[in-house]
């Protein structure tokens, strides 16, 4: 069979295809939906609202006076332009009348100089609104992005699990871009907006209150047109955040596991996901638009109609000698700068509402407690910060969320510098060990304990200095190989990076790659077999020197020649430390002084490696099992 599901998809999509497919989106969908149905039932409680406002203030507290500076340049910058209409009605009134009576253009031309230096006034004082706003606005967004990289380091292994790779992209490019236009663009547009619409409508009261209040008459109209362009924006907004999340979701997830994509001929059936995500994206966005194609010509309509109405009255009024002609013009173009800002509101809502989504994200983020905290008051682990290596685990109980324990009651006693092989079924409880030994997570009851402090009490440093775990899966960091083993010990000199490389045996394929250890490994390490990315995540391990190493799986993914090179530079990594390997292949369990036999996370067999061989009880089946898949 040459076939397979994803080709059938593209060839034929039958019923069942089809819907397969709308399960798949459906399930990509859910992923968002479901964060944003907790943030929509907290957003009904209006702590969200308080949650978003709190970071916001946060951030802006270092700028207060800059704040203020900017906005006394905003109430400048406004008055500059409410009095252009003004001194045109000043001098159509009182200049004009002189010169054709023969008269001097004296009040003519100081009118047309106080409008010049009105505008002046207006470009000197935008000039520096956007200089400092747009300091102060990515000086925010850097501070913003530092928080949220930090606070997403902080968390434990236990979030990461469950956030995926997608949702922290969205929330790192985003939502933090949807706060920068915000920036840039919405507070300035809404403060001038707001100026503008009420200083306007005072000149109009002042210079005629009839005609006046014929202009306000239209805030009615408009009033009611913005109420219902909230309501829907607001609806249809949220609505494009959570699809925008999706698609970049979908493809962050895709292209991170586009090995398995191919491996699968994954790409038509995933290619069919995204494009359903990306049109449902399209399909909100055009009905966006279609909210704004409805708002911004209906402001328009009552503009046009207002400045109709406050033309044919005015034109009366002056006939008649009730009003004067400059009045009737300031009064135009005070309409032109009255209806010009409401439409600037309404794309300030839009921004608002995309910022304000990023912003409730982003304060969720930040306000998730790492579920293994750093104490508040931590204890030494010793005077030089070197612990002895002694583990020991007391009545230690342990689930994943609320499932079955893994560890019902282990006690385990690991002496300094001891050498410990976990061995055992899969599922029996091992990598769990690890993980409580390296803190990822913390025992649902008992202790787990370094040199008699629980590790609960260490300080994250004291507990990443003493306690490092390799496993099959280490992550490879865009760089050189030089700067992959010194990753734990950035400070490491050259001649430190090469001993630790030289042994665990990795120099000699480190000399063969076309710079050394200046060569740049590519994104995750590409350019290494998987054998030589082991070699150097041992490399790193050796040259962060803790006083506990936990191997887990840590030889799966070397060949035959290199595992024995490297069992053989174990002997040199693990003397005069504690360690505990976990590992299948019970040639790297040799090595061990104790080995332990786990089941559904008890203690079944305690001995050393060629005592529980000879007791011919679990360990031993487990060995005979093992040399007969080498036979």
């Amino acid at each position: 069979m040459s076939d397979n599901s994803g080709s059938t998809a593209q060839k034929a999509p039958g019923a069942a295809s089809t819907s397969a497919t709308e399960a798949d989106q459906e399930m990509a969908w859910r992923g968002v939906a479901n964060e944003e149905a907790a943030e929509v039932s907290q957003r009904a409680s209006g702590f969200l609202k308080a949650r978003s406002r709190a970071l916001l203030w946060d951030l802006l507290r270092p700028y207060k006076p800059l704040v203020w500076l900017l906005i006394a340049m905003v109430l400048v910058e406004n008055m500059a332009r409410l009095a252009s209409p003004w001194l045109v009605r000043r001098g159509i009134d009182y200049g004009i009348p002189p010169l054709m009576a023969g008269g001097s253009p004296r009040y003519l031309i100081e009118t047309v100089v106080a409008m010049a230096t009105a505008l002046v006034i207006q470009v000197i004082t935008r000039i520096t609104f956007l200089r400092i706003s747009g300091r102060i606005g990515q000086d925010l967004l850097l501070e913003l992005r530092r928080r949220v990289f930090r606070h997403f380091q902080s968390l434990d292994v236990s979030f990461h699990d469950r956030y995926t790779s997608g949702r922290v992209v969205s929330r790192m490019t985003n939502d933090v871009d949807a706060i920068a236009e915000l920036m840039e663009e919405g507070f300035d547009g809404l403060i001038s907006a707001v100026l503008t619409l009420v200083g306007t409508s005072i000149m109009l009261l002042v210079m005629d209150w009839r005609l006046g209040l014929i202009c306000l008459t239209s805030i009615i109209f408009v009033a009611l047109l913005g109420r219902w362009f909230a309501r829907e924006s607001s609806r249809t907004f949220r609505k494009v955040r959570n699809a925008s999340a999706q698609v970049i979701m979908q493809f962050v997830e895709t292209m991170t596991g586009i090995k398995a994509v191919q491996s699968y001929r994954r790409e038509p059936r995933n290619q069919e996901i995204f494009t359903g995500l990306s049109d449902r994206y399209r399909g909100i966005n055009v009905r966006s638009f279609r909210l704004f194609a409805i708002f911004m010509p209906g402001i328009a309509v009552i503009g046009n109609i207002t400045i109709g109405m406050v033309l044919l009255v005015g034109g009366l009024f002056v006939i008649r000698g009730w009003a004067t002609v400059g009045v009737l013009a300031a009064f135009l173009l005070y309409l032109r700068q009255f209806f010009e800002p409401l439409g600037q509101i309404g794309e300030f809502y839009n921004t608002f509402q995309s910022a304000s989504s990023a912003l409730e994200k982003l304060s969720g983020v930040l306000d998730e407690q790492p579920g293994v905290p750093e104490p508040s008051d931590p204890v030494a682990v010793a005077d030089d910060g070197r612990a002895q290596g002694r583990v020991d685990l007391d009545h230690v109980v342990f689930s994943y969320a609320a499932g079955r324990p893994v560890l019902p009651d282990l006690d385990l006693h690991i002496p300094a510098g001891q050498t410990v092989a976990l061995v055992g079924t899969t599922g029996a409880g091992k990598t769990t060990i690890a993980k409580l030994l390296s803190r990822f997570y913390d025992p649902t009851s008992g202790s787990v304990e370094l040199d008699g402090t629980s590790l609960e009490r260490l300080s994250d440093a004291d507990l990443r200095r003493n306690i490092t775990m390799v496993t099959q899966e280490n992550f490879i960091f865009n760089g050189t190989v030089a700067d992959n083993i010194a990753f734990g010990r950035p400070d490491a000199s050259r001649a430190e990076i090469r001993e630790a490389a030289r042994t665990v045996g990795a120099e000699e394929f480190i000399r063969a790659l076309p710079d050394g250890y200046d060569t740049d490994v590519s994104q995750r390490g590409g350019r290494l077999s998987a054998g030589q990315r082991q070699l150097v995540a041992f490399a790193r391990a050796f040259l962060a020197d803790p006083a506990v190493l936990i191997l887990d799986e840590a030889t799966s993914s070397l060949d035959i020649p290199s595992e024995r090179l490297v069992q053989r530079a174990l002997r040199t990594i693990l003397a005069d430390r504690t360690a505990i390997i976990i590992a299948h292949r019970l040639s790297t369990v040799e090595i061990a002084d104790r080995v332990l036999v786990l089941e559904h996370g008890r203690i079944i067999e305690d001995g050393a490696p060629a005592e529980l061989q000879l007791r011919g009880g679990r360990y031993a089946d487990l060995h005979r099992a093992w040399e007969a898949s080498l036979a």
